[in-house]
């Protein structure tokens, strides 16, 4: 189940309005377009982000994938796109993830909250030898929110999904923004979100980096 505190419908998409409500703890979803859910949410500040060791393990594991960003909707859409995700949520339950629905987030801005693709695919030699993942983002002024990641698991390389996830980290920090946001920390398996330095998380108040005492948090969820 999704931790959230609180859920509104926001009718005012500035920059300015959005940029606020992330920073109040709040995450747009894909429940509609509009909403937004305040989560303990998690965010790395990318002044002072510094590779670690287990980043660099991480990355070598992903070598020869490449990432691009691309702006919503897609122009040509292809199911294959939503069978991917429909296939790698299956984890979660059946039917957590429709292909519709990734339609809808991709191609309809009436319906989706979200404005940014990202895609992660094989060059050089490793051309045909890892799957193409995606993760669907929101793009905001100085920050980019990382959410929907999926990819083909049997024959993606190891690690792919903290693999993207870094790369992704790796780009908004080039980019410029100040954060990116990585969604929620509210299941003992979140813990996997923790290993990156500059990391803060929102305790429906304030924002805090004691990585100890949201460790015993997750441990307890």
């Amino acid at each position: 189940m999704y931790l959230f505190w609180d859920e509104k419908l926001v009718t005012d998409f500035s920059e300015a309005n959005i940029a606020g409500m992330y920073k109040r703890g709040y995450v747009f979803t894909r429940k509609g377009k509009g909403v937004m859910q305040q989560t303990r949410s998690l965010r790395v500040d990318l002044v002072r982000f510094e590779l670690s060791s287990e980043n660099r393990r991480v990355l070598k594991h992903v070598e020869g994938i490449e990432i691009t960003a691309e702006s919503l909707p897609v122009e040509n859409y292809d199911w294959k796109i939503g069978k991917l995700a429909k296939d790698f949520y299956q984890k979660f339950g059946q039917n957590t993830f429709t292909a519709n629905k990734i339609k809808e987030l991709l191609t309809d801005t009436n319906k989706s909250n979200f404005n940014a693709l990202l895609s992660y695919s094989p060059s050089g030699s490793t051309a045909g030898k890892t799957t193409t993942g995606y993760a669907v983002c929101y793009a905001g002024k100085g920050f980019t929110h990382y959410s929907y990641p999926f990819y083909g698991i049997e024959r993606s390389p190891k690690d792919m999904g903290l693999g993207m996830m870094t790369l992704a980290i790796m780009l908004c920090q080039e980019q410029g923004d100040r954060y990116i946001y990585l969604g929620s920390a509210s299941r003992p398996t979140d813990t996997y979100k923790l290993q990156f330095s500059s990391l803060e998380w929102f305790n429906g108040e304030i924002w805090k980096q004691d990585y100890g005492e949201l460790k015993q948090i997750l441990k307890n969820a």
